[in-house]
């Protein structure tokens, strides 16, 4: 029994001695120093033997384990530099830019409200003064669920307009980010995409209070000289509805970078579109009248914002699909 210890403490020895990678010398603990290993099976059967060679035969065997954990310890170099870290994650750019509005909002006084993605068409449409024959209703614009005429996929965060009256009364002021969904795919265009609703319903608010805290979501959001301007236009749910522009932050509103050439951002025309909104048409109160939403006594602005323009502006990201490309290279730009 002691040869055949000082056999596989020899041939172990000689084994670390030129192993060639730490992964050779892992096996070579295993092999000779692991659980099914024959100095471990030696060691586990010290008990068995007869008395008077218990002594010379576990002395050996744990000289032979404590001098091969030594030379594999010797042939480690602490003191080499690792493997280099991971990188930290980070949130990806739509989470950063929807996080950027709703600190805004929330500074203003919003509170945030999440709805459903999977919609009834009385939320999405109906109760949105969407009547039926509506454009937005039909199939080329709208995902159905087939078994389910009656449900989709939301094309809007506006259905929580409605549904965020129907749990409080006035005042209310929220604001609603989340996922929607159209048939479109195109480079400033996708079948899922990220909006910010924004609601806000008291007594006696006026077209200026929405210019007012419009001008204070676009200033937290494109810096602190910008300006806003309201166009006439029309959506179903509001009235008066409005667009919205900013004064373009890359050549400060004049249309012209510069060197005198025409600002590629808005197109030298100083202004670029970002959001629609508008009063709430009195016809959508009227499906949450009954939770104190009287038309003649209490009135408000509701506006909606997409996440990837906004981002697509800061970032000067060209194509709206590349946020969902998972391209590492493209997303690590914004760590």
């Amino acid at each position: 029994m002691l040869e055949r210890i000082e056999k596989i403490r020899a041939e172990a020895a000689s084994a670390i001695a030129a192993a060639k990678s730490s992964a050779e010398l892992e096996e070579l603990r295993v092999r000779y120093l692991g659980r099914k290993a024959e100095l471990t099976t030696i060691l586990r059967g010290i008990a068995e033997l007869p008395q008077e060679e218990r002594g010379k035969v576990g002395g050996a065997a744990n000289r032979a384990r404590k001098e091969l954990e030594a030379l594999l310890g010797d042939r480690v170099d602490v003191t080499l530099p690792g493997a280099p870290p991971r990188p930290v994650g980070h949130a990806h750019l739509i989470a950063r830019t929807t996080r950027l509005i709703e600190d805004t909002m929330i500074g203003l006084g919003y509170r945030v409200a999440e709805g459903p993605e999977i919609e009834h068409d009385y939320y999405n449409f109906t109760a949105l003064n969407h009547p039926p024959g509506h454009p937005a209703r039909m199939l080329q614009d709208t995902f159905y669920i087939q078994s389910h005429p009656d449900v989709l996929l939301r094309t809007h965060t506006s259905p929580m307009q409605v549904r965020s009256m129907e749990t409080q009364p006035p005042p209310i002021f929220v604001i609603v980010p989340g996922k929607v969904y159209r048939r479109d795919s195109d480079a400033t265009h996708s079948p899922m995409f990220h909006q910010m609703e924004g609601l806000a319903i008291a007594e006696g608010i006026t077209l200026a209070d929405l210019q007012g805290t419009l001008l204070a979501m676009c200033r937290a959001i494109f810096g602190p000289d910008r300006e806003v301007r309201l166009r006439p236009h029309f959506f179903p749910f509001t009235e008066p509805s409005v667009e919205v522009d900013v004064s373009c932050f890359q050549c400060g509103g004049t249309g012209e970078l510069a060197g005198g050439e025409r600002c590629n951002l808005c197109k030298g025309q100083g202004w670029i579109e970002i959001l629609g909104a508008g009063m709430v048409d009195p016809n959508v109160l009227g499906f949450v009248e009954s939770y104190g939403y009287d038309a003649e006594r209490v009135q408000g602005f509701a506006f909606g914002i997409g996440v990837e323009r906004v981002a697509m502006l800061r970032h000067g990201v060209p194509d709206l699909r590349r946020f969902f490309d998972n391209d590492v290279r493209m997303l690590e730009q914004f760590s």
